[in-house]
C-alpha cells in the first residue's frame, strides 16, 4: 500500500530501500513545516550572495561591518559545551555510507562527521540510505555483512561521538516538493535527522549536533538558529540541545566569524578551518580580478600569508567565545604498496597538525583512520591531559588587507598544475556521477571543494589570461588540448562516466558566465 503524505507533499521518484522507514508522513509533514517557515528566507539570503557577487565583479573588496561593530567589541561567551563535544583533537570525516560509518565510528577518532555534502553523491537511494545508516548508528544495530571478503562490520563499545554535515542552504532536493516547490536540501537533511534521532540521542546521552557548511554571512547563521528553535520546540526538546559547528569556508564568513558565533550562541559548539571550499571561496569571490589570481592549488598552503592569517583570526575569535577552534582536513590516504610514500606523507601531516596545535586549534579533521594515531600524537604533544585549549586566546592582529592579500611568494602556474586540474576535476566528477562523493585520487581522498578548486582555477586563468611559468598563456584551446590528452590516460569518453564528466567540466570551464557550484550542474545528470 503506497504512503499517503500531508497535502501538499509529494514524492517524485519510486521509494528505495528503508524508504517507508525514513518517509513517514509524520517526518516530511515536519520537514514541510520547516520548509514553508523559513524556504522565502532562504531564497532571499541567497539572492543576497548574488548582489554582493555583482559588488566584487565591480571591484569592491570585502571588509568587517560596521553595522555588526558592537557584536565583536562586546563582551559575551557562546553556551558551554556539552561533555560529549569536550574533546575534539581527532576528528574524522566521511559520506553517510554505511561500511564507511562504521569504520569511521570504530577508528579512535573523537568525532565522527558523518556527511551529506561534499564527500557524498547525493542520489535519491544515497540521501536515503544515509538517514538509515544514522538511525541504526545511533542506536548500535548498524552492521554490514561482506560475504566476498568474509567480513563483518560492526559497531565496538567505544565510538567516536556523532556530528552530521547536511547539505548547503544553496541545495535542493529535487525528489520531494512542498507546495510544488523543490524542498531545500539543508532542511530535508537536518529535518529529517532531528525527527528520527533528537529523542534517542537525548536519552544516550548525546544530542543532535551539526556541521553547517557553506554559510556566507550572519544571517544565514541566524536563518539556522531559527530553524533550530523551531525544530526544537516541535519536537518538544528544550533549547540549545541542538549544537553546530560552523565551517568557515567562505572569505565573507571569514569577515562574520564573530557574528556567525553570536547568532548561533545558544546552539553553538565552534568553529572549523574548511581551508580547501575557502581557497575555492577566495577564486570564486575575486574570479575577475587579475590581481588576485592565485597559482597552483599545491601551492596554496596555510602557510601563505592570507591562509595564515584566516587560521590565526580563527582561533582568536572561538577561544574569545569560548568555542572549539577546529583545524582543517588531512586527505592523505595510506599507500600500503608503497611505505615510503606513506612514511614521506605521515611526516608532512604530523608537521601540518603540529603548526595548527601551536596555533592553537583544539582538534583538526582527517579523512582516513590510519592518520588518527599521527594527528592525535600532535595535538598531544601540545595539549597533554587537557581535552582542549580554549583557555588560550592568542594575541593576533588581522586586518581586512590580511584575509585578502593573495600575493603568494613563488607562486607560478605551471603545466603540470593545469593538467592536474583537469585530471582531478574529471575523475572526481565522474565518480560523483557513479554515486562516490569521496574519491581517492592520488593518494588523497578528493571531494566537491578539491575538484571545486580545480575547476575554478582553470576558468580563473583562462578568463585572466594567466601565463605559466613557461611563457604560455592559458587558454580555452590549451584546456581542450590538455582536457583530450588526460581523458586519454583515463579511458577516454567511452570509460564509465567520463563522457557526462567531460561535458560538465567542459561547460564550468569553457563558459563566459561563472556557474557557482559544480553540484548545480552535475545534479541533473544524477
Amino acid at each position: 500500500m503506497s504512503m499517503v503524505y500531508p497535502k501538499g507533499i509529494d514524492i517524485h521518484a519510486e521509494l528505495p530501500a528503508n524508504g517507508e522507514a525514513v518517509l513517514t508522513p509524520e517526518a516530511l509533514g515536519f520537514v514541510a513545516q520547516l520548509q514553508r517557515a523559513f524556504n522565502t528566507r532562504r531564497q532571499e539570503l541567497l539572492a543576497n550572495r548574488a548582489q554582493r557577487q555583482a559588488e566584487f565583479d565591480n571591484g569592491d573588496l570585502p571588509g568587517f561591518l560596521d553595522e555588526t561593530k558592537s557584536v565583536r567589541e562586546s563582551d559575551w561567551r557562546v553556551a558551554e559545551t556539552p561533555a560529549d563535544l569536550q574533546n575534539r583533537r581527532v576528528e574524522i570525516t566521511g559520506p553517510v555510507e554505511r561500511k564507511m560509518m562504521i569504520n569511521a565510528l570504530n577508528s579512535g577518532a573523537d568525532i565522527f562527521m558523518a556527511d551529506f555534502e561534499d564527500a557524498l553523491s547525493p542520489t535519491w537511494d544515497n540521501v536515503i540510505a544515509g538517514q538509515q545508516n544514522l538511525s541504526d548508528a545511533i542506536r548500535r544495530t548498524i552492521r554490514l555483512e561482506d560475504a566476498e571478503r568474509g567480513k563483518v562490520y560492526e559497531l565496538n563499545d567505544e565510538t567516536a561521538t556523532l556530528i552530521v554535515r547536511p547539505r548547503g542552504w544553496h541545495l535542493v532536493e529535487k525528489h520531494v516538493t512542498v507546495d510544488g516547490e523543490a524542498v531545500s536540501a539543508s532542511l530535508f537533511d537536518a529535518g529529517l535527522y532531528l525527527f528520527h534521532n533528537a529523542t534517542e540521542l537525548i536519552a544516550r546521552g548525546s544530542g543532535p549536533y551539526f556541521y553547517l557548511p557553506k554559510l556566507e554571512s550572519h544571517l544565514e547563521a541566524r536563518l539556522w538558529n531559527d530553524v533550530f528553535i523551531m525544530a526544537q520546540d516541535t519536537l518538544g526538546i528544550p533549547r540549545g540541545t541542538v549544537r553546530a559547528t560552523v565551517l568557515i569556508e567562505t572569505i565573507l564568513a571569514a569577515f562574520e566569524m564573530d557574528e556567525i558565533l553570536f547568532e548561533l550562541r545558544d546552539h553553538m559548539a565552534g568553529h572549523n578551518a574548511g581551508r580547501w571550499d575557502y581557497i575555492f571561496s577566495m577564486i570564486k569571490k575575486f574570479r575577475n580580478r587579475s590581481d588576485m589570481v592565485l597559482p597552483d592549488r599545491a601551492q596554496v598552503t596555510m602557510a601563505v600569508p592570507f591562509m595564515r592569517s584566516y587560521a590565526e583570526l580563527l582561533v582568536e575569535t572561538c577561544h574569545k567565545r569560548g568555542a572549539h577552534a577546529i583545524g582543517g582536513m588531512a586527505a592523505f590516504i595510506p599507500n600500503r604498496r608503497d611505505p615510503e610514500v606513506t612514511e614521506q606523507a605521515l611526516s608532512k601531516v604530523k608537521n601540518d597538525k603540529t603548526r595548527e596545535a601551536n596555533q592553537g586549534f583544539d582538534g583538526s579533521w582527517i579523512a582516513h583512520p590510519d592518520l588518527e594515531p599521527t594527528v592525535r600524537e600532535a595535538f598531544g604533544n601540545v595539549l597533554g591531559d587537557q581535552p582542549h585549549q580554549k583557555d588560550k586566546v592568542p594575541d593576533v592582529s588581522v586586518s581586512a588587507q590580511n584575509l585578502v592579500e593573495t600575493d603568494i611568494e613563488g607562486g607560478a602556474i605551471t603545466e603540470d598544475g593545469v593538467r592536474l586540474n583537469v585530471s582531478v576535476a574529471l575523475q572526481y566528477v565522474n565518480a560523483w556521477l557513479l554515486g562516490n562523493g569521496a574519491a581517492a585520487i592520488n593518494n588523497l581522498m578528493e571531494d566537491a571543494a578539491t575538484a571545486e578548486i580545480s575547476r575554478a582555477q582553470l576558468w580563473q586563468w583562462i578568463q585572466n589570461e594567466a601565463k605559466r611559468d613557461d611563457g604560455e598563456t592559458v587558454t580555452k584551446a590549451m584546456y581542450e588540448q590538455i582536457r583530450d590528452e588526460e581523458l586519454g590516460k583515463l579511458g577516454g569518453k567511452e570509460a564509465h562516466r567520463y563522457a557526462d564528466a567531460t561535458e560538465i567540466l567542459d561547460a564550468l570551464v569553457l563558459s563566459d558566465e561563472f556557474t557557482e557550484f559544480l553540484t548545480l550542474r552535475a545534479y541533473d545528470y544524477i
